[in-house]
């Protein structure tokens, strides 16, 4: 005599479709690291990704004939301004292509506060995910991870929600 359980398919079903969401969830919400790369700025001081564990970081990819990074700027500047005495990194980085003399005339012209850096080679872009779109942000917390990447003008009060909670966890 065969005891018919028809609930026992159905539940393994279910226990296998969990697992592989559950799988699925954590690759999917896995911390990213930032690639270890240093940043040569402007004024040639040399800043590498492994040294700024520690503190939240954003990394901007910008160029000078880019009108959306022009127009964000003054945000990104007043954002630094806002959390730098929190412990916020930032570095805007020049993409290949921008004339080195043009980065150096917008970095003074508009007292950018924060380190400007070149990416002559094209180097730190590829390094970042083969970067081609400008502006394009990163947002690396303590630990060194992309916890957020922003492809266009950011919307800035989520950006500063964002920092915040970083920077008190």
């Amino acid at each position: 005599m065969t005891t018919s359980r028809p609930w026992i398919k159905p539940a393994a079903a279910a226990a296998v479709v969990l697992a592989l969401a559950g799988a699925g969830y954590a690759s999917f919400f896995r911390a990213t690291p930032a690639p270890d790369v240093t940043f040569i700025s402007i004024a040639g001081e040399k800043v590498s990704t492994e040294a700024l564990r520690g503190k939240v970081v954003m990394i901007n990819f910008w160029a000078t004939s880019c009108v959306t990074c022009v127009k964000e700027m003054p945000a990104m500047v007043d954002t630094y301004n806002k959390f730098k005495d929190q412990g916020l990194e930032f570095v805007a980085v020049a993409m290949q292509y921008d004339r080195p003399d043009y980065v150096l005339n917008f970095t003074e012209q508009r007292a950018l506060p924060f380190k400007v850096a070149l990416d002559s080679s094209g180097d730190l872009a590829r390094q970042f995910g083969d970067v081609s779109l400008t502006p394009t942000t990163f947002l690396i917390d303590k630990q060194g991870n992309i916890i957020k990447k922003y492809v266009g003008e950011p919307d800035f009060a989520t950006v500063h929600k964002l920092i915040a909670k970083e920077l008190a966890g």
